[in-house]
């Protein structure tokens, strides 16, 4: 057990930060957790909320106090635009005592993570997860409405990833040596196509669910119709109909890094169970 830190995470709120905060808890490390909305934060008991915005770093100059790690993220805001405030942010981390930075890869280059790649004043990791298995909550409602799920390239391959193991990662490089300048894929321990996940999660929630398949035009019309933007429409079809090979890969980073196994899917099935059979 390593000795207790102080620990700041951006992003606290959302799907990653909430596990980083959860895993540094649970390794008895203090946390600190930033939001734009305090009162909306529901974390649980010990854990040091406050306010601030990544876009206004100066504004961050009180819950670096006493900080030294520091868990980013790349895009900030209302509007979640890529964050040009990578060097300010650092420059105050590194006044405030911070030797530890983690961030999240945004899925692209990205202003900030630039920045902290290029800064070699503190032990930087770049934490670069697959595809989460969360997204498997996009077909909840398909679920419990029709016990279905309509999807694309269904034999695509992936090497998802359980977001308690990103955290695991996080908590890990935030507060031990020995891993600054890496860059970690992280991904689960197995290799699913879309068949394997219905099937998983069909035996999770004990109901029989039918996967069908769509063409990439029916696909396409389906994601205009639940709003994405155009350029998610883009994405999508790349990462699905040609999977990079990293994403379909699995990198035993979990296991070397934190010392244990990579959770599988199926765990992460049952501890979600309720979401596919109660409506939202």
């Amino acid at each position: 057990m390593t000795q207790t830190q102080r620990i700041l995470v951006t992003g606290a709120t959302g799907t990653v930060g909430r596990q980083v905060v959860a895993e540094l808890l649970d390794r008895g490390h203090d946390v600190r957790a930033l939001t734009r909305d305090a009162a909306r934060a529901a974390f649980p008991a010990g854990v040091d909320v406050v306010e601030g915005d990544l876009t206004e770093p100066d504004g961050l100059v009180p819950a670096l106090e006493g900080v030294t790690g520091l868990h980013l993220i790349t895009f900030g805001g209302a509007a979640f635009s890529p964050l040009e405030t990578g060097p300010r942010i650092l420059e105050l981390a590194k006044s405030a005592g911070v030797r530890r930075v983690t961030v999240l890869h945004g899925g692209g280059p990205t202003p900030l993570e630039d920045a902290v790649r290029a800064d070699d004043g503190v032990d930087r990791t770049v934490l670069m997860p697959v595809e989460f298995m969360a997204n498997a909550l996009e077909w909840a409602d398909g679920i419990v409405t029709s016990a279905e799920v309509r999807e694309p390239f269904v034999h695509r391959l992936s090497a998802m990833v359980h977001e308690a193991d990103i955290g695991a990662v996080a908590a890990v490089a935030l507060t031990e040596e020995g891993h600054g300048g890496q860059e970690y894929v992280i991904t689960g321990p197995e290799v699913l196509t879309v068949a394997d996940k219905v099937k998983t999660l069909a035996a999770a929630v004990g109901r029989q669910i039918t996967l069908v398949e769509l063409t990439e035009e029916q696909a396409v019309a389906q994601w205009r119709a639940a709003g994405l933007a155009e350029d998610v429409i883009g994405f999508l079809l790349t990462a699905y109909g040609d999977t990079p090979e990293v994403g379909r890969t699995v990198s035993g980073t979990v296991e070397k890094v934190t010392g244990r196994p990579a959770r599988t899917f199926a765990r992460w099935a049952a501890e979600h169970a309720r979401a596919f059979t109660e409506k939202s």
